[in-house]
């Protein structure tokens, strides 16, 4: 029986190779480690200038929460205001939320614009800040009249809670929205969503009410 020599040829092989492409190998494995080392590097930063940031946000909340609005936007030459925590700590979790609290800033000083701008910059996976921040935002597009955009705004809201507390008020803007644009149709629809999907909302009567009106719109 002849003997199975391919083993020992493929070692004696990936020897040669090896040998023969060491400096290759070795320039390779270096690239690799340098990446993951740098991978890690940055995850570190990013978590410490995080936690900078952290500390940095709670006057700005504070002068938010009392009504102090531009003190919390600008800062008050001591603390940083949010617009200096989106600008300073770039890409944090803490500038992110303060582009929540600018937006949220704006709307109260009738600049829609620069609300939008904020709003549309804030994401998170926390289902009612992120309906609080889609309802805003169709907030500063009805200020602005685009109806349309602020009734997808509002749906989106609504889906993204879906529940009888949160969602029917977004239903309900929705549907002025839609009533705005004289799209009686797609108004009735929002209504009869909280009617059969959220059934005992506080906003079931208004709803209904609401319904019988737009109905009478939509016959003339």
């Amino acid at each position: 029986m002849a003997k199975d020599t391919s083993t020992g040829k493929d070692k004696i092989f990936s020897e040669a190779f090896v040998e023969k492409n060491q400096k290759v190998i070795s320039i390779v494995l270096l690239g690799i480690i340098v990446v993951v080392g740098g991978i890690f590097l940055l995850r570190y930063m990013k978590t410490n200038k995080n936690n900078d940031a952290q500390r940095e946000i709670f006057q700005a909340q504070f002068y938010f929460e009392q009504d102090s609005l531009d003190l919390a936007l600008n800062g008050d030459g001591r603390n940083l205001g949010f617009l200096n925590i989106i600008d300073i700590y770039k890409n944090t979790e803490v500038a992110n939320l303060s582009n929540f609290y600018a937006g949220a800033i704006y709307m109260k000083q009738r600049d829609y614009n620069s609300a939008l701008t904020h709003l549309q910059n804030f994401s998170t996976t926390e289902d009612i800040l992120q309906a609080r921040a889609y309802s805003l935002t169709g907030d500063a597009y009805m200020e602005l009249g685009n109806f349309s955009n602020a009734a997808s705004e509002y749906g989106k809201a609504a889906e993204r809670v879906d529940d009888k507390y949160f969602s029917p008020t977004y239903l309900m803007k929705q549907s002025l929205a839609y009533e705005k644009m004289s799209n009686y149709s797609a108004a009735i629809a929002s209504l009869d969503k909280i009617l059969k999907d959220y059934v005992g909302a506080n906003e079931t009567n208004d709803a209904k009410k609401h319904k019988a009106r737009l109905e009478g719109l939509a016959s003339r």
